[in-house]
């Protein structure tokens, strides 16, 4: 079986489409297609079947894809055994970052890598609807990736996923609230009160749907704003209660308190997501052990 054959599967595995793959792979789609085709003869069973407009793998197609994966990290482990023989880390580095995570990493950070000579590290700022962060790790090195709640997937997709801390989300209330003079807060205590929420299907929703079921009935979630810092000064300005992250929000100055929520004690995940083999270069294991050194002093 031919290398290139067995990577263009696996991008299919991880990308969904045979177009998604072509843009990436600057082929053609008839030309990854026809890639495909000529694996399946190898192999002597068929790999994708369609469905609707598009391919997706059969059984044996998703079992080959998988296995394909070692083969591509390994020989990604042996080019990057060779290249850190020759010379130490260098090179770019692509970072994708929701935006409280930029807030939080970015400025030690680029600080940290502009000390690694030949090194050089683009963040972008980006926030998948729905929180897919899977979705976007294809066209990053590393992807920095929040959750709140159950499980959300993150290594369904063959990705290496490196925990960073567990940020607790706290009650916003405005200085001078009745309730900001208490240590925390429980569900009871806020639930009557006006709320700034986030849009349907942000991971922040899930926890005022936590607090409705705790407390038993609905809240008044009389505005919705996906950016925290907007969130935030309709809080201070006496417009609503929110849940935000502890370590961004309620610097002073900023007309906002933040209280523990009891019971319930929410946080969410934040954790690196990138492919298996770029955990093997070593310019992204600089980096990767720079986000690890500042999550433990937010911790």
């Amino acid at each position: 079986m031919d290398v290139r054959r067995l990577e263009v599967l696996r991008e299919l595995r991880l990308r969904g489409s045979v177009t998604a793959v072509a843009k990436a792979t600057h082929r053609t789609p008839s030309a990854v297609s026809q890639q495909l085709k000529i694996l399946e003869r190898e192999v002597g069973v068929p790999l994708t079947e369609r469905a609707g407009r598009g391919l997706v793998l059969t059984p044996a197609g998703d079992a080959l894809a998988r296995a394909a994966s070692d083969v591509v990290v390994a020989i990604a482990r042996a080019e990057e055994t060779w290249r850190t023989y020759l010379a130490s880390p260098e090179g770019r580095v692509d970072l994708a970052v929701f935006p409280t995570a930029g807030r939080m990493f970015l400025p030690p950070l680029l600080k940290a890598v502009r000390a690694v000579p030949g090194l050089q590290l683009v963040a972008t700022d980006v926030d998948p609807a729905h929180g897919d962060f899977t979705g976007i790790v294809p066209d990053f090195d590393i992807v920095l990736a929040h959750a709140v709640g159950p499980s959300p997937g993150w290594t369904d997709r063959d990705l290496v996923v490196v925990p960073l801390v567990d940020e607790p989300l706290d009650v916003a209330l405005p200085v001078g609230h009745p309730l900001a003079d208490q240590d925390e807060v429980s569900a009871t205590d806020v639930a009557a009160s006006p709320w700034i929420g986030v849009p349907d299907d942000f991971p922040f929703e899930r926890l005022l749907g936590e607090i409705e079921r705790v407390a038993g009935m609905p809240l008044d979630i009389v505005q919705r704003f996906s950016d925290t810092r907007v969130i935030e000064s309709l809080v201070a300005a006496g417009e609503g209660l929110a849940v935000l992250p502890r370590f961004t929000s309620g610097a002073p100055g900023s007309g906002v308190v933040l209280r523990p929520l009891t019971a319930l004690a929410p946080t969410r995940r934040i954790a690196a997501l990138l492919r298996r083999e770029n955990a093997e270069r070593p310019s992204i294991r600089v980096v990767l052990d720079a986000l690890r050194s500042i999550a433990a002093t937010l911790s």
